[in-house]
């Protein structure tokens, strides 16, 4: 006679755990470097330009870094996967192939 079939055990996976870090919409680290090199910029030079022209910037960088992530969540770790390995991979189809 056949075995009983036992239903699938289940496991709970938090969204957390699995989403990449980020912050604003933005990579995370990226965000904060801008903002820490906004805020680096506002209270060297202290003038009100300064302070318009560090927030325009940062705002106009976070703009960009939002649609970065939007396009691929993860595109900062593969562009430094990428120059990491720019050496071993060569963007020839074989390493055989003449120059």
């Amino acid at each position: 006679m056949a075995e009983p079939i036992a239903p699938l055990a289940r496991s709970r996976i938090h969204r957390a755990l699995s989403r990449p870090n980020h912050l604003m919409g933005a990579d995370r680290e990226l965000v904060l470097l801008t903002g820490l090199a906004t805020v680096i910029l506002i209270f060297v030079v202290l003038t009100w330009f300064s302070a318009l022209l560090g927030i325009a910037i940062w705002i106009g960088v976070v703009s960009a870094l939002r649609i970065m992530a939007k396009a691929d969540p993860m595109m900062r770790q593969v562009y430094l996967r990428h120059i990491r390995y720019r050496q071993a991979y060569r963007p020839t189809s074989s390493p055989w192939r003449k120059y």
